[in-house]
């Protein structure tokens, strides 16, 4: 009996999860939830990937699931985001640069804009800093790599628009 009210609740479990998921979705998802997981600061990846599901609409076992799978790199990514800010908050110009609006505002400034408020904070704001040049286009590498590995599983496939 105990057996049965198991897998009864492992396909409920699993139908729930699936709901309304397709693969480009998923693996947005799960995107994210890896590169907020690799978040420098201990304690906020959780609360992270929760505000942003729930922003977004997200599957919210899922981004926590990835979250929690990242977690140990986080522990071991904190010193070289610390040492990558670091280097980018040395490279950037002493001062921070006044953008006077979108059209002056290259991607050069940007960086040395956000490195001079990355010094400002401390080390801490390095680490952010580099987890933030790192996170972007991680994301969007990874949502294309998941998206096209996600399709090829039937259950997630039949559940994407158009088919």
């Amino acid at each position: 009996m105990v057996g049965k009210s198991l897998d009864s609740i492992k396909r409920k479990a699993a139908v729930w999860l699936r709901q309304g998921i397709s693969p480009r979705r998923l693996a947005l998802t799960l995107a994210l939830g890896f590169a907020l997981g690799c978040f420098p600061v201990v304690g906020i990846p959780t609360a992270l990937c929760a505000l942003l599901a729930l922003a977004l609409k997200l599957n919210l076992p899922a981004i926590e699931a990835a979250n929690y799978l990242v977690m140990p790199l986080q522990f071991v990514l904190i010193v070289p985001f610390v040492r990558l800010g670091g280097w980018l908050v040395a490279s950037g110009p002493g001062r921070p640069p006044v953008l006077f609006g979108p059209a002056q505002a290259s991607t050069h400034n940007l960086l040395a804009l956000l490195a001079g408020l990355a010094g400002q904070a401390g080390l801490a704001g390095q680490a952010i800093l580099a987890w933030l040049v790192i996170a972007i286009p991680s994301v969007l590498l990874l949502t294309a790599t998941l998206t096209v590995l996600l399709r090829r599983v039937p259950v997630l496939a039949a559940a994407e628009p158009g088919n």
